[in-house]
C-alpha cells in the first residue's frame, strides 16, 4: 500500500536544507557579493587538493567522536553540555602520556588512547554525578566543569607543564615523535588508527542502541523515566552510564587535538567543537548513523569558509551563520513533522521534557505518584 504522505517527508526533509541557502544568499547579495562565488570559495577551500581534504577530515575526526557520545547521552535526554570539558580531560590524559611515559609506539599509543577515554569518563561522571545524586541539571553541571577543564589546562600549560624556556600559555612543549598518531602520508596527513576508531565506535553505538537491553533502558529512560522506573529500568544507573560512555568517546577526541593536530597541549584543546557537535546531533535526529555524514559537511563548511577572507574579502563567520540556519530550520521540520505525521518525526525532535529526570525520581517518590 503507498504512503500518500512520502511526498511530504521529502520536502520536509529538503526544505530545511533549500531555504537556508536561500537565505544565506540573501545575506550575501546584501553585502554586494556573488552567491555562487561564496560557494565555490568554500568548496575550493575544502577540497582543492589533498592537503585540503586532510584538513578537513582532522576536523571531522573529534567533531565525529563528540557526536557518537552525545548521540548516548541524547537517546537518555540528557543534554551533555559538558562534553567540552570530557574532550579537554581526554586531551590532558593523553598529554600526561605522552610527556611522562617512554615506551615503544606500539605500546604507547593505545596506552594513550585508554587513559584519554579514562580522563573523559571521570569527567562525564563528575557531571553525571551531580546530576543523579545532587539534583543539579546537566546543562549547568557541563558548563561549571568545561570551564574547571579549561583552567586545569592553562594551569597545567603555564605551570608544570611549561617550556624549559619559562612559563607560557601557549602550549607545552611538542610531544615525543613516538607519543604522536602516525599519518597516512605527508600528502594525507590523516591518522589511519582514528579513522579505524570511529568505524569500530559507530557500529558499537549503534548496535548498542539498536540491540542491547543497555540501549532499550537508555531509550526508555530518555522517554519517560518515571514509567521506566516502575517497570523495573534502573534509571539513574541509565543516566549515569551515558553521562560516563558518552565522556569516553569524546575523550579520544581530545586525544587526537592534542596527538595529531597540536602535538602538544594548548588552551582550550577541544576548540569548541563538542558545542558544533551538539548542533549536529540535532539536525540529525539522534541517529549514530547519520551524524559522521552530517557532521562531515559542516565540517567542510567551516574549513573551506577559510578561504572566504582571502578570494572575497568577507568574514569566514558566514559560514556559522549557514550553519545556524540550517539547524533551526531543519529542527522546525521536525517539530512539524511530529505534529503532522506523528512517528519519526516525534520521536527525531530531540526536545528537552519537563518530565525527563531520570536521576532525581526514586521508587518512593513513583509509587507515591501513583
Amino acid at each position: 500500500m503507498t504512503d500518500n504522505r512520502t511526498p511530504l517527508r521529502i520536502l520536509l526533509l529538503i526544505a530545511p536544507i533549500v531555504l537556508s541557502l536561500a537565505i544565506t544568499a540573501i545575506l550575501v547579495l546584501a553585502v554586494g557579493k556573488n552567491p555562487l562565488e561564496v560557494m565555490t570559495a568554500i568548496w575550493e577551500g575544502a577540497f582543492r587538493n589533498s592537503n585540503a581534504v586532510a584538513g578537513v577530515v582532522n576536523f571531522w575526526i573529534p567533531l565525529t567522536f563528540a557526536c557518537l557520545g552525545l548521540v548516548i547521552t541524547f537517546t537518555a535526554g540528557l543534554w551533555n553540555i559538558g562534553v567540552e570539558g570530557q574532550m579537554m580531560l581526554g586531551a590532558v590524559f593523553a598529554s600526561w602520556a605522552a610527556r611522562t611515559l617512554t615506551l615503544p609506539s606500539p605500546v604507547l599509543l593505545p596506552l594513550e588512547i585508554v587513559l584519554a577515554m579514562l580522563g573523559g569518563a571521570f569527567w562525564g561522571f563528575l557531571v553525571g554525578f551531580l546530576r543523579v545524586r545532587l539534583g543539579v541539571n546537566e546543562i549547568f553541571g557541563g558548563v561549571a566543569l568545561n570551564a574547571l577543564a579549561n583552567v586545569l589546562v592553562i594551569y597545567l600549560i603555564s605551570g608544570p607543564w611549561q617550556p624549559p624556556e619559562g612559563g607560557s600559555a601557549q602550549s607545552t612543549p611538542p610531544f615525543p615523535a613516538e607519543s604522536l598518531l602516525p599519518e597516512i602520508s605527508s600528502e594525507f596527513p590523516v591518522s589511519l588508527l582514528a579513522l579505524f576508531l570511529i568505524v569500530i565506535i559507530v557500529a558499537a553505538v549503534f548496535l548498542a542502541l539498536r540491540g542491547t537491553r543497555w540501549g532499550l533502558n537508555l531509550k526508555a529512560t530518555g522517554k519517560n523515566p518515571r514509567s521506566a522506573l516502575l517497570l523495573g529500568v534502573p534509571t539513574t544507573q541509565s543516566a549515569l552510564s551515558a553521562f560516563v560512555i558518552c565522556g569516553a568517546i569524546a575523550g579520544i577526541g581530545g586525544a587526537y587535538r592534542v596527538l595529531f593536530t597540536f602535538d602538544s597541549l594548548r588552551p582550550l584543546p577541544s576548540g569548541g567543537i563538542g558545542f558544533l557537535a551538539l548542533l549536529v546531533v540535532l539536525v540529525v535526529a539522534n541517529r549514530a548513523l547519520l551524524a559522521p555524514i552530517v557532521g562531515f559537511v559542516f565540517a567542510a563548511i567551516l574549513a573551506g569558509s577559510t578561504r572566504l577572507r582571502v578570494v572575497l574579502q568577507l568574514d569566514q563567520s558566514l559560514a556559522e551563520v549557514l550553519q545556524g540556519f540550517v539547524v533551526l530550520l531543519v529542527l522546525m521540520a521536525n517539530g512539524l513533522r511530529g505534529r503532522i505525521l506523528g512517528g519519526p518525526g516525534a520521536e527525531s525532535s530531540i526536545q528537552p521534557e519537563p518530565q525527563a529526570q531520570p536521576t532525581v525520581t526514586t521508587a518512593a517518590e513513583a509509587t507515591t505518584h501513583e
